[in-house]
């Protein structure tokens, strides 16, 4: 089904912008947590992640792994971490996406160098690799009528999420992904107002410039009305209300040092 778009701002049909069959799967895009019993075979998971692996990568560096898991006792291991999240437990395939500079240190070896005392920018670039395959494959997968859930919470605990996938030094786990045949779609959450996102020449320089704090209000309103509608209790501050509970304790204050423990020392 064709996605509906929002009107634009400049009051002109947004529908009559430019589409493609990639631009309407990432509109129609939802993260689904229900899935089928019908399995994800192995061929569409290497076509999946074969084509992720074309993603960007910083001066070619391909610094990232990618853990598939489909054993039980291994998803039932990782499930405590994510919060309980049952999809975790059941997801047809798992996929842990992990930053990897295993690679690099060799070849860093072979020329008499080692990453001992590097800095903050390999591991952000690395990160940012991996994040880049992860939703390349979540747009595969989805293109494929496979739909999934990101799982940031596996850094709830980086340590223990390393030791039960046995990830070496140098390797941690940036996030996982469920993936399946749905059995459910969830309606599509409203996202903040285009306009309060895009900036034209410098940060704030557009003809509509507007207060923060109404792009604020307005999207709390917005997604206040949306998870209403599905029968999800809220506060009329929705947004407001969960980032602030989400943000105002230190979130996963242990993970630089877990990181550090798997090897990135430097980050």
């Amino acid at each position: 089904m064709r996605h509906q778009r929002p009107e634009a701002s400049d009051g002109a049909a947004s529908a009559a912008l430019p589409s493609s069959e990639t631009i309407e799967v990432l509109l129609n895009r939802v993260s689904v947590r229900k899935f089928s019993d019908r399995p994800v075979d192995e061929a569409h998971v290497e076509a999946i992640l074969r084509a992720a692996f074309r993603a960007p990568t910083s001066s070619n560096i391909q610094s990232y792994s990618v853990v598939v898991v489909r054993d039980r006792e291994i998803l039932k291991q990782l499930q405590p971490i994510t919060g309980g999240q049952p999809h975790v437990a059941v997801a047809p395939v798992f996929l842990a996406f992990c930053v990897d500079l295993t690679r690099i240190e060799e070849a860093m070896r072979l020329n008499g160098h080692d990453f001992d005392d590097n800095n903050f920018e390999v591991g952000l670039v690395s990160a940012v690799d991996a994040a880049l395959v992860g939703m390349s494959a979540y747009l595969a997968a989805d293109s494929l009528g496979i739909k999934g859930v990101m799982i940031g919470a596996v850094r709830n605990d980086a340590a223990a999420t390393a030791r039960i996938l046995q990830l070496p030094r140098r390797v941690y786990c940036l996030f996982g992904m469920c993936l399946g045949w749905p059995a459910e779609t969830p309606p599509q959450k409203p996202r903040m107002p285009y306009e309060a996102m895009v900036h034209y020449e410098r940060f704030g320089n557009r003809p509509d410039s507007g207060a923060i704090a109404a792009s604020v209000r307005t999207y709390d309103r917005q997604l206040a009305a949306h998870y209403r509608a599905t029968g999800k209790r809220t506060t009329d501050d929705s947004w407001s209300h969960d980032m602030d509970k989400k943000f105002v304790a230190r979130l996963r204050d242990k993970l630089r040092s877990e990181v550090k423990a798997q090897g990135f020392d430097f980050l």
